[in-house]
């Protein structure tokens, strides 16, 4: 999409606009009108937790994404996100929760594969680039599992500075992801207003649409459900983990899609590195 043209900000917020637009028609073909007079009562009962959720978890996490992407390779973009998996104990430790002390020297490989494959980046292009690519890459690694952890934490009830959300609606994992989607929706309109990019073109509103279904709606949904099944930090942590795959298919799709160069043998290193630790970590996690 980036290669395509277009800009980011578009990107970014018409995949939320069209995941608003599916998921109210699941919702209303699954589930009745009843789901959404549901889903209504229960974000304007706690309006301002899923506003900040919502912008956090979506809003920063994917303006920041594709912002990256007009500088750097998809694999680049996508082993500098590993760090996401990283983030998650930093974050359960911010709500205090417990994490197990296991991974401190995988966590150290995993960082060293991110460091291989920017470097080589580097040398391809110049620091500033891949300092402006890495660096919204790595808030948005942050911001991603802090939204999620803010809806679990939620649920769960156990966090005093949080709203206790009891409501069988959220048993539903699109009803949570189309609850965060609406949270976000004052995000992208500030974003829109303060970056005024020209129109759309025919062909970024076809991809946003393909990506809000795919990623946005189908994705996200797993992802939240997997997440929704966790009673302990280590298994959040260990459903986070299985991000690391999209390292693999967003360099395969360059390569086999889009004639996109291989990496040189620190970006392979790199990506070694990082899947590697990622896989020991998912089973130290899970033991």
């Amino acid at each position: 999409m980036s290669l395509a043209g277009g800009h980011w900000a578009w990107t970014s917020s018409l995949r939320f606009g069209y995941m608003l637009i599916f998921l109210t028609l699941l919702l209303l073909i699954t589930q009745g009108k009843k789901a959404l007079v549901q889903i209504k009562e229960v974000f304007l009962q706690h309006w301002i937790f899923w506003i900040t959720a919502g912008s956090i978890g979506f809003g920063i996490f994917y303006s920041l994404i594709t912002f990256s992407a007009t500088y750097a390779a998809g694999w680049v973009i996508a082993t500098t996100w590993q760090t996401t998996i990283l983030a998650t104990p930093v974050v359960l430790i911010l709500f205090k929760r417990k994490v197990p002390t296991k991974g401190i020297l995988l966590t150290l490989l995993i960082f060293v594969g991110i460091v291989l494959v920017n470097i080589e980046q580097a040398s391809a292009t110049n620091a500033r680039t891949v300092f402006t690519s890495a660096i919204p890459v790595l808030i948005a690694a942050i911001a991603y599992p802090i939204g999620n952890q803010l809806v679990w934490e939620a649920r769960t009830g156990e966090h005093k500075k949080l709203p206790h959300i009891q409501h069988s609606i959220l048993e539903n994992g699109f009803a949570r992801v189309l609850l965060l989607t609406i949270g976000s929706i004052p995000f992208w309109i500030i974003l829109l207003l303060w970056t005024n990019p020209p129109p759309p073109s025919s062909g970024q509103l076809v991809s946003t649409a393909l990506v809000a279904l795919l990623s946005g709606v189908i994705a996200t949904t797993l992802f939240l459900y997997a997440r929704h099944l966790c009673k302990q930090p280590y298994e959040i942590a260990a459903v986070d983990a299985t991000q690391s795959m999209e390292v693999i298919f967003s360099l395969a799709g360059e390569i086999i899609l889009l004639n996109g160069a291989l990496p040189g043998s620190l970006g392979i290193a790199g990506i070694v590195l990082t899947v590697i630790g990622l896989i020991a970590y998912i089973v130290m996690q899970t033991k």
